[in-house]
């Protein structure tokens, strides 16, 4: 038997058509059988927040980046067509209509799958992120954890 492929995917972005895109990719190649990591930094790692607010011991500055960055996948802008936030509605409405995943059922799917989700420690620290903000199930990981996993990578993308 041979050795499974390895797909890691960077997730910088925090729009919520180009996170879709993420998961749908690593979705597809778990279905294939690869082993895959998406490492969430930056914008990427608003993805992982959870929804409702969580209570910490944070600075002002650090208060209000949380205040201003999107809470969870669900509260993503688009990269394109953000129309005062219509474009997130209407592109939820059309997902709907066609029967497709919300980007939250397909981080669940990916979970279920056993889709490695990495957060990135250095980057939680410059915004400000407590572990207890983030959705359950992820690991923390720095730029060492990322290089190992893509340098083992048959895939290796960068969104």
């Amino acid at each position: 038997m041979g050795v499974n492929k390895k797909t890691t995917i960077v997730l910088f972005s925090g729009d919520y058509d180009k996170a879709m895109a993420a998961f749908i990719i690593a979705n597809g190649a778990a279905a294939y059988d690869h082993d895959v990591t998406i490492f969430f930094t930056f914008w990427g790692l608003n993805t992982l927040r959870k929804e409702g607010p969580v209570k910490t011991n944070k600075g002002m500055l650090e208060r209000m980046f949380g205040w201003m960055m999107p809470r969870g996948a669900n509260k993503l802008g688009l990269s394109k067509m953000q129309m005062a936030g219509m474009g997130p509605k209407m592109i939820k409405h059309v997902i709907k209509k066609h029967n497709a995943l919300t980007l939250p059922q397909l981080i669940e799917l990916a979970q279920e799958q056993g889709v490695k989700l990495v957060a990135c420690t250095m980057t939680m620290d410059l915004l400000g992120l407590r572990r207890e903000e983030l959705i359950d199930e992820l690991e923390l990981g720095g730029v060492a954890t990322y290089l190992g996993e893509a340098s083992e990578g048959n895939v290796n993308l960068f969104i």
